[in-house]
């Protein structure tokens, strides 16, 4: 066993702890498995046939909800899994169902108040005129997603919606985030290769959505790239962004109180000539807004490290930022591309690309907790059985801007990995946790911790 693996090893086995408790990693579960050609780029005659970009939701229950690509196939499934691993759907359930263009990086949300509605977002290479192709597409699932509505193009444009530019020859698609409020609104942003930034809202639980609204960017300021969105108890919408062309690019924070109608005037956070990318945000039931993002001393293509900050009075004022990811694995040089999600007693769990080499693909995901609302967080973890033993490296090819934890109310978690052996095979998997108090309290407390062979 090398240095990095047996590093990893012990890494895995103990999991992220803190003194209010530890998650318990309970087993991966394989979602789809494909082959492994990824042909040069032709548009939508490209030669690709793997599996990737999956991501998943949580309900109250710990049932989980994953979506996923098939290359091959150019579109979007979906399946469940129960709490007991089986698979209910008895096929994986086609959301897309657009065999001629290719449907990438899903996002999949749920409200406490609709059990039985799924909503996904996806990107659609739609060519229609400009430079780039790229639409986003929305359909809802109403039946935990044995069905789904007909997609909706809720763009409809020629910008290359999706599309988060670095720079003019460099970009990420999954430039876009998708959150759903207690009373049946929904929010959509999204941002274009040439750099506007639009939201788009739905009143009616995703029956109909709204004319776009231009947000920032566009004309002669830099692209907008990377926008996530967090809503609040109270209703108010925070969203979060980075900028392309930029090599001193900062996270901005705004806020709308009136729908996405408007919103303030962003927050630079850390303003300075590090490039930040990236973020991700969470709102707590006691108001606070939480942000996570990647931070690179040398420019957007250099070694990052994952930053974290907070707000207490409504994104008018940040924590001085500071770094979670530390220390490293042993051979790991970077660590970048984070997701969030918090559960129903307000502990963070952030996930993380980690890359042995920073101009290479990521292989592994690391993890942090914080048992206290971001005051604090565990030493860093790898997630178990994050990689794939063949040796491929993480998947979403397409763009690392990807959503790849869930947490439920009950402090379940689900992470999704994919990964791609070109030339050989691909494949996407869910690993599940379960967070434990340490006095027996949680009911997986009562359950034998997982130990693994680690296999990064």
């Amino acid at each position: 066993m090398n240095r990095l693996l047996a590093c990893m090893f012990l890494i895995a086995l103990v999991g992220p702890a803190t003194a209010q408790g530890q998650l318990r990693w309970q087993g991966s579960i394989d979602i789809a498995k494909g082959g492994g050609e990824k042909g040069p780029w032709q548009q939508n005659d490209s030669r690709y046939n793997y599996v990737d970009d999956g991501t998943a939701a949580l309900d109250a229950d710990g049932n989980i909800d994953v979506a996923w690509v098939e290359q091959g196939k150019k579109d979007v499934f979906f399946q469940r899994i129960s709490t007991d691993g089986a698979k209910p759907l008895a096929l994986p359930v086609n959301v897309s169902q657009s065999p001629a263009t290719f449907s990438w990086l899903p996002r999949i949300v749920r409200t406490p108040d609709a059990p039985g509605t799924v909503y996904m977002l996806w990107q659609e290479i739609i060519f229609s005129g400009g430079s780039h192709g790229g639409d986003m597409l929305f359909a809802r699932s109403t039946d935990n997603g044995a069905s789904f509505s007909e997609p909706v193009n809720i763009s409809s444009s020629v910008g290359g919606d999706g599309k988060g530019r670095i720079n003019r020859d460099v970009w990420h698609n999954g430039s876009y985030d998708l959150v759903a409020g207690p009373d049946g609104a929904l929010y959509a942003v999204w941002t274009e290769y040439d750099g506007p930034l639009w939201v788009s809202r739905s009143a009616d639980g995703g029956k109909s959505f709204s004319r776009p609204k231009q947000i920032a960017g566009g004309g002669d300021a830099k692209p907008v790239r990377a926008p996530s969105l967090a809503l609040g108890k109270d209703r108010t919408l925070y969203l979060a962004w980075t900028t392309g062309e930029d090599e001193g690019a900062d996270i901005h924070v705004a806020k709308s109180t009136n729908g996405g109608d408007s919103f303030s005037a962003p927050v630079l956070i850390a303003a300075g000539n590090t490039y930040s990318d990236a973020p991700k945000l969470a709102v707590g039931q006691d108001g606070v807004l939480h942000l996570v993002y990647a931070q690179s001393n040398g420019g957007p293509f250099s070694k990052y490290q994952i930053r974290y900050t907070r707000s207490a009075d409504g994104a008018r004022s940040f924590d001085a930022p500071r770094e979670v990811s530390k220390p490293l694995p042993s051979s790991i040089e970077s660590a970048g591309f984070p997701s969030m999600a918090m559960d129903g007693a307000g502990r963070l769990y952030v996930s993380y690309e980690l890359f042995p080499d920073p101009s290479r693909r990521p292989r592994g995901l690391g993890i942090v907790v914080s048992q206290d609302g971001g005051k604090s967080f565990s030493a860093p973890s790898v997630v178990p059985d994050s990689s794939d033993p063949a040796g491929g490296m993480n998947g979403s090819h397409q763009g690392l801007l990807m959503s790849k934890i869930a947490a439920n109310r009950n402090g379940a978690i689900a992470i999704v990995n994919s990964s791609l052996q070109q030339g050989r095979q691909s494949r996407v998997w869910l690993v599940r946790g379960q967070w434990t108090a340490p006095n027996g309290s949680d009911k997986s407390e009562r359950q034998e911790p997982v130990s693994y062979r680690n296999r990064l």
